[in-house]
C-alpha cells in the first residue's frame, strides 16, 4: 500500500506541484466537498499527532528524570520545535537531516547486533535461528484478531509517507526530486521497518515476560529494541535506545508541525478555512497556521488530568483511522485523475512520472484499505471482554470525516467535477531535468526525501541547506 499510495501521489504532484497537494487535487478531480473534507481530515491527523508525540516525549524523558513532571518536557520541546519551524523551511529540512542520521545509524547497528544474537555470535545464549516462529501462537500472535489489532499502530507509524507529495510545492525541481524521493521511500521502508520487525521476531519470543511487564508498567527499559541489545550483553542498551527513540519521536513531532501548518495554509488559500490562516511571513512560513497547529499541540498537557498513557492511546487511534482514510482518498483521487486525463485525450507518455502497475495497484490499495477499516471494527467487537469504548476508539475518525463531507456539500451544493472540466493546467511548471539552478528558496531533493513517514526520515548525503 505504501508503494502504490506514494506513486499515485507522486504522479499527480510531479505534474501539478502544490503545497497541501492531494487536498487540492481532490477538489479538481473529484468534488470540492471532498477537498474540504480531506484537507481538514489531514490537518487534524497531523495536528492531533503533535500532542501524541509530545505526550510520548514527556514519558521518554521520564526515564532519565522521573521526578520532573512530563508536561514540563512536553512544553519545552514544543517551544523548540516551533522555533525551528518559524525560522524557515530550511529549519525543518536541516533538523530532519540530523535527526534522521541518528536513526539511520541506530537501525543499521540494531540489525547487525540482532543478526549476531540470532546466530549466537553475541550474548550468552545459543543462537535461536527461526525457532521463535514455531512456538505456540507464532507466527501470528492471537490469529487474525492480533493482525487487525496492530494495524492502527502500524498506520500511526507509517502515517506521513505521503509527505513526499506535500513537499512538492516547495521543491526546487519537483519533476526531478519527487520521483527520486518516491522510489527511495519504498526501499527505505523495506530496510528500516521490515528489517527491524524481522530481527525482533527472530530474537524475542512472542510471550517474553518482559514484554508483558512493559505493557503493564510502560517501562521503556524493556522495550523490544532494548531487549535485543540486552540479549547481546550490552548493558548501556536502555540509555542508548531511549535516546534513539527520543530523536525518532522528536522527528515525528517536527513533521507534524510542518505538515499541519502547510495543509491549513492551503485550505485558507482555497477559501476552505479563515483567510488569515493563509498569510505567510517574508521567509515563506505560514505563521498563523503554525500558531493554530501549536495551540492544538497543547492538548498534550491534558495528560496531567487524564494520564499520559490514556491520552496517547486515544490520540493514536484517532490519527490511525485518519491515516487510513487519507490513503484511501489519495487512491480514489488518482483514479479520477487518470480518468479525466484520458477523457481529455491527453497523452500518458507526457506525464513526468507514471505510477507503476496502474490501475491494478490502486484498486488493490482500495480493497486493502476497506478490509483494514472493517477488520479493525471486527477485532474491537470480537475482543473479550467486550468494551464499547474499543469500537469508539477505532472508528472515532470515521464519523468526523463523513460529517465534514456532508456539511460542505449541503452548504455549498457542490457536484462531482465532470471529467472534461478537470483542471490540469493551473499550477503546472515546466522545468528541464538538468535545471539545478539554486535560488535559495526551496527544498532540495535530499530534503524532499526526508519528508516520508514519521519514523524513517533518512538521507543519503548532506542537504544543500536551501532556504524557503
Amino acid at each position: 500500500m505504501v508503494f502504490f499510495i506514494t506513486s499515485s501521489l507522486g504522479e499527480m504532484a510531479t505534474l501539478i506541484p502544490v503545497s497541501g497537494s492531494f487536498a487540492t487535487y481532490a477538489g479538481r478531480f473529484v468534488d470540492p466537498a471532498y477537498s474540504f473534507t480531506l484537507g481538514w481530515n489531514y490537518w487534524a491527523q497531523w495536528a492531533v499527532s503533535l500532542p501524541s508525540e509530545l505526550s510520548a516525549l514527556g514519558i521518554i524523558m521520564g526515564f532519565w528524570t522521573p521526578n520532573v513532571p512530563t508536561w514540563i518536557w512536553s512544553g519545552s520541546i514544543l517551544t523548540a520545535l516551533v522555533a525551528v519551524n518559524v525560522v524557515s523551511v530550511k529549519g525543518f529540512g536541516e533538523s530532519e537531516y540530523w535527526l534522521s542520521a541518528i536513526k539511520v545509524v541506530a537501525v543499521i547497528v540494531f540489525v547487525i547486533v540482532g543478526l549476531a544474537v540470532d546466530v549466537g555470535w553475541l550474548g550468552s545464549e545459543p543462537g535461536t535461528g527461526f525457532t521463535y516462529w514455531t512456538i505456540p501462537g507464532a507466527p501470528f500472535k492471537n490469529g487474525i484478531l492480533g493482525v487487525f489489532n496492530v494495524f492502527v499502530i502500524a498506520f500511526f507509524s507509517f502515517g506521513g509517507t505521503e509527505l513526499v507529495g506535500i513537499t512538492a510545492g516547495e521543491a526546487k525541481n519537483p519533476r526531478k526530486t519527487v520521483p527520486k524521493a518516491i522510489n527511495q521511500t519504498f526501499w527505505r521502508i523495506l530496510l528500516f521497518y521490515i528489517s527491524t520487525i524481522f530481527i525482533i521476531g527472530l530474537v524475542i519470543r512472542n510471550d517474553d515476560p518482559s514484554l508483558l511487564d512493559s505493557a503493564e508498567t510502560d517501562d521503556i527499559k524493556i522495550a523490544p529494541f532494548t531487549r535485543v541489545f540486552e540479549k547481546a550483553g550490552l548493558t548501556i542498551a536502555a540509555h542508548v535506545m531511549n535516546g534513539v527513540i527520543f530523536t525518532a519521536v522528536l522527528s515525528a513531532g517536527n513533521s507534524a508541525i510542518y505538515a499541519a501548518s502547510r495543509t491549513l495554509m492551503t485550505l485558507a488559500n482555497e477559501g476552505k478555512a479563515p483567510k488569515f490562516l493563509g498569510a505567510v511571513a517574508s521567509n515563506g512560513v505560514p505563521l498563523w497556521s503554525l500558531a493554530v497547529t501549536t495551540a492544538v499541540g497543547c492538548l498534550a498537557f491534558l495528560g496531567i488530568i487524564w494520564g499520559d498513557g490514556l491520552l496517547f492511546t486515544w490520540l493514536l487511534h484517532l490519527t490511525g483511522m485518519s491515516g487510513i482514510l487519507t490513503w484511501l482518498s489519495i487512491t480514489i483521487v488518482h483514479l479520477r485523475f487518470r480518468a479525466a486525463y484520458k477523457a481529455q485525450n491527453r497523452r500518458i507518455e507526457d506525464l513526468p512520472y507514471k505510477a507503476p502497475f496502474f490501475p491494478y495497484g490502486q484498486w488493490l490499495s482500495v480493497v486493502l484499505a476497506c478490509l483494514i477499516i472493517f477488520g479493525q471494527g471486527y477485532s474491537a467487537f470480537a475482543t473479550r471482554p467486550f468494551r464499547f469504548q474499543n469500537i469508539v476508539a477505532v472508528y472515532l475518525g470515521l464519523p468526523v470525516f463523513i460529517s465534514l463531507f456532508v456539511y460542505y456539500k449541503i452548504r455549498h451544493k457542490t457536484q462531482l467535477v465532470p471529467l472534461l472540466e478537470c483542471d490540469f493546467d493551473t499550477g503546472q511548471i515546466i522545468l528541464d531535468d538538468d535545471d539545478d539552478d539554486d535560488d535559495g528558496s526551496e527544498l532540495d531533493e535530499e530534503q524532499v526525501g526526508l519528508c516520508e513517514e514519521q519514523d524513517t526520515k533518512d538521507v543519503d548525503e548532506e542537504a544543500d541547506g536551501q532556504e524557503g
